[in-house]
């Protein structure tokens, strides 16, 4: 499956690119968030290579959200898909912005990939294994293997372009980080998984789709997610009293911990 992922994800890439070479017309959703033709048919592709290959399957996607077209989950093993994560990057034609897909297990992304297509980069992850893929005229042309790193008494953070928040600030003054790097969409995750950086702390608004792929290769990579006050990060979240389906809440992503 992950190999399928991998393939599909590319694929999106390319149609993602297409569009990023030519002129972008934005839209606005209901929720005042942007969105472009490159998030449209990346996840019309993304939808239907999934539905030929695993029709028993749930996927829950991004844009199909926002149409309020979500499917029934009952507990069952889905898939999480955010088509063009990191909008406003590709809006400005930054290069920070990913396709993800995961699969979600009892409330635990277990497989996923990220694909930065216009970085030529793309990460991959599941039963323990992670991996740095590079990405040449739509094809992989080399992978690796990656892990988290052991602390050494200098942690580095990983935070938002587009998103920090006081919150943020406040939380590396309390664990004595004065180092960060910034980049968009779930790169960030990735960052922590393959050594770049030691934690992520997210202190603002995400849903389950922006997180679970890079999560998924956290995870794989030696990496771990977590609420802030250290229980479980889970997935598959409905009917919650305070938020909409599938909204997170803050976290804090570590590699070794």
């Amino acid at each position: 499956m992950l190999k399928e992922f991998e393939r599909i994800a590319i694929a999106a890439g390319e149609v993602i690119m297409e569009i990023y070479r030519g002129d972008i017309d934005v839209m606005v959703k209901g929720d005042q968030s942007p969105v472009t033709e490159a998030d449209q048919r990346a996840e019309a592709l993304i939808l239907s290579e999934l539905k030929s290959l695993y029709p028993d399957i749930p996927v829950v996607a991004e844009e199909e959200a926002a149409a309020g077209r979500l499917p029934v989950l009952d507990g069952k093993a889905f898939i999480l898909v955010d088509p063009l994560d990191g909008t406003k990057e590709f809006i400005n034609r930054r290069e920070d912005f990913t396709v993800n897909i995961a699969l979600i297990e009892n409330s635990v992304p277990t497989a996923g990939v990220v694909y930065a297509p216009a970085r030529g980069v793309a990460y991959s992850g599941g039963s323990g294994k992670a991996e740095k893929l590079v990405i040449e005229n739509g094809a992989i042309a080399s992978r690796s293997a990656i892990a988290t790193r052991a602390p050494n008494g200098h942690q580095v953070a990983v935070a938002s372009r587009s998103h920090n928040s006081p919150e943020t600030v406040a939380f590396l003054e309390e664990k004595g980080i004065t180092e960060y790097k910034s980049v968009g969409s779930s790169l960030k995750f990735c960052l922590v998984a393959e050594g770049e950086a030691d934690v992520y702390p997210r202190f603002g608004r995400t849903m389950e789709w922006d997180t679970a792929a890079g999560d998924a290769v956290l995870r794989a990579a030696g990496g771990v997610t977590l609420n802030t006050d250290g229980t479980a990060f889970a997935y598959g979240k409905r009917n919650q009293a305070t938020d909409s389906d599938f909204a997170n809440p803050h976290f804090v992503a570590w590699g070794k911990v």
